[in-house]
């Protein structure tokens, strides 16, 4: 009974023991080596150019660590160390996965002809702030210490919600630049408010790390609070900068289309 209910990533850990506590889950090696394999197969059929492979090799590879290395025990510890798993995989590793196209390697591979949807950044920013809401509430946050399946159904959805809107971003800088402004500053002003609101909340919210931040010298609240400052700061700035990037486009394509009726 008491097994069941030790979370995915382990039991807490303490600071001394934390260098060795790896997550070498087979099923999850697996899964990520099947990945890799089968997109470095696809590139045979559908190259993307090389800067693109390059970015999803580095995408995995930051994913990959962020579920294998021992932030994944921390992650049990520390609110703080779960935020930065989450931040590491929709903020550095998402983007660059996306950046590879990874959906049109894995089409080729698989010989399929799939029409090319238009970026909607909009509505990629909408899921993506759902997703992010929903398991930072402290109830589906809870439950995912309780079942492995909801843990990865967390991190499946998160995930794919940020590889979904960083596509939407990408694609909107080449398509849709004023769509992509919109979208960059409602992720950065959503992320802000959530880390804002755990930054600032008066008391701790997250029953599972009632008792396991102390031998990390923090109290559940400072550890929240970090949490809170670790969204906040590096979300508002990342969507903050592909939204100016994106108003850079579109004033670039007004110009020209005003030079070219002139």
């Amino acid at each position: 009974m008491q097994a069941a209910l030790v979370p995915y990533c382990g039991a807490p850990v303490a600071p001394g023991r934390i260098a060795a506590a790896w997550n070498l889950d087979p099923i999850l090696l697996a899964a990520a080596i099947g990945l890799l394999a089968a997109y470095a197969a696809g590139v045979r059929r559908a190259d993307p150019g090389r800067r693109r492979r390059a970015a999803f090799y580095l995408g995995w590879t930051i994913a990959t660590l962020a579920l294998v290395s021992p932030l994944c025990r921390l992650s049990v510890s520390l609110f703080s160390a779960r935020v930065g798993q989450h931040m590491l995989l929709e903020l550095a590793a998402a983007p660059l996965v996306a950046y590879g196209r990874p959906w049109r390697v894995y089409e080729a591979l698989l010989r399929l002809d799939l029409p090319a949807a238009p970026p909607r950044p909009l509505l990629a920013a909408g899921i993506f702030a759902v997703a992010l809401w929903y398991w930072h509430a402290p109830l589906p946050y809870d439950l995912t210490f309780t079942s492995d399946a909801i843990y990865w159904c967390m991190h499946v959805t998160a995930f794919g919600a940020a590889l979904l809107l960083w596509t939407g971003l990408q694609d909107g800088l080449e398509q849709a630049p004023a769509s992509t402004v919109g979208a960059g500053i409602l992720s950065a002003a959503q992320m802000t408010f959530l880390g804002a609101l755990l930054t600032l909340a008066p008391r701790p919210l997250y029953a599972p790390h009632a008792l396991t931040t102390a031998a990390w010298g923090l109290s559940p609240l400072d550890d929240q609070q970090i949490g809170g400052l670790i969204m906040w700061a590096p979300g508002c700035l990342a969507f903050a900068a592909i939204s100016i990037l994106g108003l850079v486009r579109a004033m670039r394509r007004a110009d020209a289309a005003e030079a070219a009726l002139a």
